[in-house]
């Protein structure tokens, strides 16, 4: 019933075209995102044609040593549909994926589903895909923090106490282009706290920034002497605002400047999105709680969502 066709960068306005009017699809599976870091994955996206030749699917993917995944330069991955994707459909196409896949010699299949809070319409008709037609076991579980905007839930009595304590310590809050300045603050507080550095490097956020002035923005806050003491840049996808970097130099915390930081995002900045995805608070995989960094989340508001990572072998899962 499809064709599947491998992409290639000849088919990028129609790939980035079908992301557009997508029901489940981010700015991040445009190949203006994707293709920034090309360089470091060997990109297997395949596109899904119907028996009409119309584009019906996309999967981001990449691949290395036989094992297919979806993509592992984005936080999710997953297949890409429209509002006339049906659960049949997608049953059918992902048994003629498994079998196109294990004719190219893919031995595992590692799949990022989008999480729901992403989607423009419900979209899980591949979650039920992948238990009857590959048979997919659920290999990774993040979880993050997500605020409702229309059902809120009140900050915890000290998120409350040192949001206040900001505004009376004179902290400020506005958008701003000036990444070469938040990026310091952020490289220091990531290794400081976790001895991690940033995904992006500072070149590739300025030219990511450029690209998606809409949905990549920074937002700061200054100490009352005009400091910059602490960041979060946010991409806006549709209803939904993830806070992909938020850190505080030592001075911000003293000053309690995230919260003034967060309360100016959440109430002010983006009042008419429905969601606020906080971000993830575990070792990658799931198998530990970094109990300090949700407890904050959990503080002002974000309550449990989680990112699933499944695999299988198509070789075994042909068939329904």
């Amino acid at each position: 019933m499809f064709d599947i066709v491998r992409y290639t960068p000849e088919r990028a306005d129609e790939w980035n075209l079908f992301v557009a009017q997508s029901k489940n699809g981010t700015f991040l599976f445009d190949r203006r995102y994707m293709d920034y870091h090309a360089d470091r994955f060997a990109d297997r996206s395949l596109m899904f044609y119907d028996g009409r030749g119309r584009l019906y699917a996309l999967l981001p993917a990449c691949q290395e040593n036989g094992v297919l995944y979806s993509h592992r330069g984005l936080s999710y991955g997953g297949l890409v549909m429209t509002e006339k994707s049906t659960t049949d459909d997608v049953c059918t196409l992902f048994a003629e994926l498994n079998s196109y896949l294990a004719l190219q010699g893919i031995s595992r299949v590692v799949y990022k589903a989008v999480p729901w809070i992403y989607h423009r319409l419900p979209s899980e008709e591949d979650l039920f895909a992948l238990f009857v037609r590959c048979h997919a076991q659920l290999v990774g579980r993040d979880v993050s923090s997500t605020i409702f905007a229309a059902n809120p839930l009140k900050w915890r009595r000290d998120r409350r106490y040192k949001a206040n304590k900001a505004r009376s310590n004179g902290i400020t809050v506005c958008q701003s282009d000036d990444y070469a300045a938040f990026w310091p603050v952020l490289a220091d507080n990531l290794w400081s706290c976790h001895h991690a550095r940033p995904v992006h490097t500072l070149e590739e956020i300025k030219l990511l920034h450029q690209r998606f002035p809409d949905n990549i923005q920074l937002w700061v806050a200054h100490s009352a002497d005009g400091l910059l003491v602490a960041g979060t840049v946010v991409y806006v996808s549709g209803g939904t605002v993830h806070c992909q970097y938020i850190s505080a130099s030592p001075l911000g915390k003293q000053l309690h400047a995230v919260d003034a930081l967060l309360r100016h995002i959440l109430t002010e900045a983006y009042h008419d999105k429905a969601l606020f995805d906080l971000g993830t608070s575990n070792i990658p995989g799931g198998h530990e709680l970094h109990t300090s960094l949700i407890f904050q989340k959990e503080g002002f508001g974000g309550r449990a969502v989680c990112y699933d990572t499944y695999a299988w072998q198509p070789q075994q899962a042909v068939g329904s």
